[in-house]
């Protein structure tokens, strides 16, 4: 049954997803792909990207600034598509905003280990998520049962915001960071940041195809659908919703939307 007056407002709402670039378009992928009905509102702060190597109180700062824009903007759950983000600032989120469902993301390590027995698992992260403590407590989670090791890559996000997927340039700062895993053998790679989905393919031919990929987005759009089906939020039209896409730098909007239609 179709909510009534103010429920029902609510209930035709957008989401706002939130990340520091353009990376989180490839978490708004999967939401669409999973959620087609409904409306989103994608703000990417790709002036101050990347947010890797940043301080935790500027990261804590310009999530709560932006976050509260798209709350403004009148969002009935906020989406956090960025890894350091929500290592930074998730929960302080929630303790702000007790009414709203707020999703983060984070590297998405438990698939990868349960993808193999006792596997050889190799994170890929910028250098903040690997040092904060909710990744540090997801991988002691999980020491036991892989063999895990994490390699921060701090200068791949420059390359996604520029729309730089397959360069040469891209090549060789990919060996220079990657080369001393390539004559391993690795059950799987963890993608722990969501600008490198969009560069898995160079990372593949880096490391010479030799392992699966995981990301975190699937699992967010999961956890973002039966948060709103939780809360009665769910849109349950027929219609494909819209996407507004937002960003701090105006340039990167076409990048965002170019994105966002590619598979």
């Amino acid at each position: 049954m179709r909510k009534r007056g103010s429920e029902m407002e609510r209930f035709e709402q957008p989401i706002g997803v939130f990340d520091s670039g353009v990376g989180g378009v490839s978490v708004l992928r999967e939401l669409i792909r999973l959620m087609p009905y409904e409306n989103y509102i994608f703000f990417g702060d790709s002036l101050r990207a990347p947010y890797g190597s940043k301080t935790l109180q500027e990261v804590r700062s310009l999530t709560e600034q932006h976050v509260g824009a798209l709350l403004a903007q009148g969002v009935k759950a906020v989406v956090i598509a960025c890894n350091t983000a929500t290592s930074a600032d998730v929960s302080i989120l929630r303790g702000k905003y007790p009414g709203i469902p707020i999703i983060g993301i984070e590297p998405a390590l438990k698939p990868a280990v349960l993808s193999a027995e006792h596997p050889r698992v190799l994170v890929l992260a910028t250098p903040m998520t690997i040092r904060e403590e909710k990744f540090c407590r997801l991988m002691k989670q999980y020491e036991t049962q892989a063999e895990i090791m994490t390699q921060p890559c701090p200068e791949l996000v420059r390359f996604v915001e520029r729309g730089d997927f397959d360069s040469e340039e891209l090549k060789a700062y990919l060996h220079e960071v990657l080369d001393a895993y390539r004559k391993e053998k690795w059950d799987a790679v963890v993608l722990g940041c969501t600008h490198f989905p969009f560069v898995k393919h160079a990372i593949q031919e880096v490391l010479e195809n030799q392992t699966a990929f995981f990301d975190g987005g699937s699992g967010v759009a999961r956890e973002t659908k039966r948060r709103l089906k939780e809360q009665g939020l769910l849109q349950d039209n027929a219609r494909s919703g819209r996407v507004v896409f937002q960003n701090s730098d105006s340039t990167k909007t076409k990048l965002c939307r170019k994105l966002a239609e590619s598979q």
